[in-house]
């Protein structure tokens, strides 16, 4: 029985990791660039819905669209500002800019809502599951469910939409794409609003299950995310949501059954094998770079 809720328990967090993981991989797999502040939108989204519900009592699906609006908003200046001017950079000057955006975030909020971490109760009010001696409790249920609606919309949307195909155009081959009449600034454009927009809903996800608002809570949720991003074969949405679940589990059960605190060495160390024996991660592709 401990097994069994210890995997529900990982999957449930795995999911989380998966929605934030889908925005690194979309980011990277067409933009070619590791958007570091993508966390932070997961703070960001949190303190969106802690506002709309606690000081305007917003009812809670007009919160949650309101957040998910922000998120979006957020992510679609951040690309316009920070990293669209540096398109043609050096992928280091990038990385830097995309930490600088990252503290940039964590030094608003905490200029706006201090360090003092704020309690925040959950609006998720679905009674819990009993199966037999397992009990599912109702934030696992709608974890599993908004996850995989999200993932079965998403991969309608990347494989059966003409933004979706352009998405993947631009993914293969940036300037065959605009040769084809794609435009790619728009089409990044639409990645981001993607990648943020799933990002709202984690950050939502996650604070209904740690009631605690501060502004680093998304810095380990998105390094793990992008630890699952890369361990799942980054640029790969498939690969971004077996990395998440896979990450979720294997956390689960290292802090079940050897040591809360060795669960990170844990999933780092699995990680660093995965990628001696598959560079590419799980679902990567391996690419031959011309020079």
């Amino acid at each position: 029985m401990v097994f069994i809720e210890q995997l529900i328990n990982g999957l449930r967090t795995g999911s989380i990791f998966a929605l934030i993981a889908i925005g690194y991989t979309m980011v990277y797999g067409i933009a070619k660039m590791i958007n570091f502040a993508h966390g932070d939108i997961i703070m960001v989204g949190a303190y969106s819905l802690y506002i709309f519900i606690e000081k305007l009592n917003l009812p809670p699906v007009v919160a949650v669209i309101f957040t998910m609006l922000v998120c979006t908003i957020l992510g679609i200046t951040i690309e316009k500002v920070a990293y669209k001017p540096l398109r043609k950079a050096p992928s280091l000057a990038v990385l830097i800019t995309a930490i600088g955006v990252s503290y940039l975030l964590q030094s608003v909020a905490l200029l706006i809502f201090k360090a003092t971490p704020i309690p925040f109760s959950t609006f998720i009010e679905v009674p819990a599951l009993h199966i037999g001696k397992i009990t599912i409790s109702g934030i696992t249920i709608v974890t599993f469910i908004v996850t995989t609606v999200c993932m079965i919309l998403l991969t309608l949307f990347v494989n059966h939409t003409k933004i979706g195909s352009a998405m993947r155009a631009v993914s293969e081959d940036k300037q065959a794409a605009q040769l084809m009449g794609i435009n790619v600034n728009r089409t990044i454009s639409i990645t981001f609003a993607i990648g943020s927009m799933l990002a709202a809903i984690a950050g939502i996800l996650f604070i209904s299950q740690y009631p605690s608002l501060r502004p680093t809570l998304g810095t380990l949720p998105g390094i793990k995310a992008f630890v699952a991003a890369v361990f799942g074969g980054i640029g790969s949405i498939p690969g971004a949501m077996l990395g998440g679940l896979l990450l979720g589990v294997i956390e689960s059960l290292s802090k079940a059954y050897i040591s809360t605190e060795l669960a990170d060495a844990i999933v780092f160390g699995i990680l660093v094998l995965v990628l001696l024996v598959k560079p590419s991660g799980l679902l990567g592709k391996n690419r031959i770079e011309k020079v």
